[in-house]
């Protein structure tokens, strides 16, 4: 029986980007790494920033999720665009990219945490390459959906790739990528020996001693993205990081962070599958943010910026600014 037919065809949709195209899209390698071109980044190096596709194709995600949602609301339906995104991606195209054509959404600023992470990095000393259009795809989505025969062959796919390009150690920003790398990877594959840290613990090594100050005093909470926090167990770094820099004030929301801070209802395709019920939990997260009398949300992953990002214009406070860890400690680098 094909395991395929039990999965929703939201989950099929991103299942089958990943293995034909190596990211969740099944977009064009290239644009993916656009953002890079004029950084320089050596194309090659033991160490890489590994960028996922979270970032690198957050304003398509963001586009595709607008589709989606819009779709649930109306007599069709998001089931059945899902299941006929595969036409669309037979003939050369993608139902993402179609859209994001005709959106106002996207832009420069939904590249701004990868920007902001490379000049971070390079101005704490670190060297590191960035692979480019060669970066492999981590396939977490796969693990996650229940392919796990699917997962552990483009995890050894990805493996060689990077080993075979030279790589030793790898920086990764997004929570789920680290986490499938890190953790996921070594069940799969014996001999696993890269060395895998996300960019908040390297970032938090090698800030001590140095003066990190934002542009003006800012009220500031955090929310947990749940790789982050309860997978990877990286819940006091952020908050490390934010405390170590002068003008912000950080404010926690009552009973739900951290460990038990509450899911923005996006993350393993869970927005694609259930869009209504995803759309209900972030605007719940947001609210309980928004709450705490912040100024600016800080997170740490893609999809919850997206989500909350959507949430808090729905709520019509768009007065609170949504803010990646990586934007935040670059300008507290600029002086």
């Amino acid at each position: 029986m094909n395991g395929k037919k039990l999965i929703p065809p939201g989950l099929v949709y991103l299942a089958d980007n990943i293995t034909a195209k190596q990211n969740i899209l099944g977009t064009a390698k290239k644009e993916g790494a656009r953002w890079a071109q004029e950084l320089n980044l050596p194309p090659k190096a033991e160490t890489v920033f590994f960028a996922g596709c979270g970032y690198q194709y957050s304003s398509q995600l963001a586009s595709l999720m607008s589709l989606i949602r819009m779709m649930d609301k109306s007599a069709v339906g998001a089931e059945l665009p899902m299941r006929l995104a595969a036409l669309p991606r037979k003939l050369g195209a993608d139902l993402a990219g179609l859209y994001s054509k005709v959106s106002t959404k996207g832009g420069d600023a939904d590249i701004q945490p990868l920007i902001a992470a490379v000049k971070v990095l390079g101005k704490l000393g670190v060297k590191f390459g960035y692979l480019a259009e060669d970066e492999p795809c981590c396939g977490a989505p796969l693990y996650y959906i229940g392919l796990h025969k699917d997962f552990a062959q483009n995890a050894e796919k990805a493996y060689h790739k990077l080993k075979s390009l030279g790589v030793k150690r790898v920086i990764s920003i997004v929570p789920s990528c680290t986490y499938a790398l890190r953790n996921l990877f070594p069940l799969f594959i014996d001999g696993y020996d890269l060395e895998v840290k996300h960019f908040s613990e390297v970032v938090l090594a090698n800030i001590s001693g140095r003066k990190l100050s934002f542009p003006r005093k800012v009220k500031v909470t955090y929310h947990d993205p749940c790789q982050l926090g309860r997978y990877l167990e990286l819940i006091d770094e952020p908050r490390q990081i934010l405390s170590a820099i002068n003008n912000i004030e950080l404010i926690e929301a009552e009973w739900t962070s951290g460990e038990w801070s509450t899911c923005c209802g996006g993350g393993g395709g869970f927005e694609a599958a259930f869009p209504e019920l995803s759309q209900i939990l972030a605007t719940n997260r947001a609210r309980e943010l928004a709450e705490t009398g912040a100024q600016i949300i800080v997170t740490h992953c893609p999809g919850c910026i997206m989500q909350l990002k959507s949430s808090l214009k729905e709520l019509k406070a768009d007065s609170i600014v949504v803010l990646d860890l990586a934007q935040v400690v670059a300008m507290a680098m600029e002086k």
